[in-house]
């Protein structure tokens, strides 16, 4: 007869793999959820590709501002590169198994190209305060040297503190179901098959998230207040809406990305729910 401990350390380490449950509840939308992601990432690379291509090549964009929107662009397509090709197979074949090494990968690359994202967009907001509100010293300020240095920053800034949450996470031991009921492998669905207290590791994502969400947030609703402030004293009223239109679009995409990621990473355990995680990681990843 086996030893229980034995048996229960052989279940640990035969554990090579999850299966990525996905939109498995719905059967029947396997196909039209196929359809619709795969025209999303077709958009994405088509219109990111695009704006990348164009603020490349044309002499009078090369600004700024579109330095960090094509650096915006690349880096669109390079988050949902790291989520979609794999949720599209798994859809179309309905083979949703990923090895450990496969969903650490994917996690860690899903936290520092977010990390990114959340970096960059504080820049690009800072980009749009000095524009608007210190336009006589935006060329010396935002010079070409220091907007490399904003831009490498908000790459690597992030690295080595993802690469050691990732670790630290995929060090637990896991046991009893492998099922990730989620389309990619994010920290909270993980979290919940691992065995033993993680309170240490719930911590962690508190801290890194408050770190790499909210004090970028906070930084953007910073910028935002003075830039707001400044086009409300603007004489008239096509002044103001010429201000109001460079940065319309960069705010819309900061009240998607950054209201989904707060809401899945910051509010309780106790209150996180698969099929709301779900939802609120389409808006932050696709």
């Amino acid at each position: 007869m086996k030893n229980p401990e034995n048996s229960s350390e052989e279940n640990l380490t035969e554990w090579m793999e999850f299966v990525l449950l996905g939109f498995a509840e719905v059967p029947h939308l396997q196909w039209f959820l196929f359809g619709l992601f795969f025209v999303s990432y077709a958009i994405v690379l088509l219109g990111n590709g695009t704006i990348l291509l164009v603020t490349r090549v044309d002499p009078s964009l090369q600004t700024p501002m579109y330095f960090f929107l094509g650096n915006f662009s690349f880096l669109e397509i390079c988050y949902v590169s790291v989520v979609l090709p794999r949720m599209l197979m798994n859809l179309a074949t309905q083979q949703r198994a990923i090895s450990l090494a496969a969903c650490a990968a994917q996690m860690c690359w899903v936290l520092i190209l977010g990390a990114t994202e959340c970096f960059l967009l504080a820049v690009m907001s800072y980009d749009r305060y000095v524009a608007i509100c210190k336009p006589l010293h935006y060329a010396l300020v935002m010079n070409h040297n220091v907007c490399t240095k904003l831009v490498a920053g908000s790459w690597i800034g992030g690295v080595p503190v993802q690469i050691g949450q990732t670790f630290q996470i995929f060090s637990l031991p896991f046991c009893g179901s492998n099922q990730i009921n989620h389309f990619f492998c994010d920290i909270p669905p993980i979290l919940k098959l691992a065995c033993g207290e993680t309170f240490i590791n719930q911590l962690m994502v508190y801290i890194v998230a408050v770190l790499f969400v909210s004090v970028p947030f906070l930084l953007i609703l910073i910028s935002y207040s003075k830039i707001i402030s400044k086009i409300l004293k603007l004489p008239s009223a096509t002044s103001q809406s010429k201000a109001f239109s460079t940065c319309s679009s960069h705010l819309a995409v900061v009240v998607l990305f950054f209201g989904s990621a707060i809401i899945t990473y910051l509010r309780p355990k106790s209150s996180h729910s698969s099929g709301t995680d779900k939802v609120l990681s389409v808006f932050y990843t696709i």
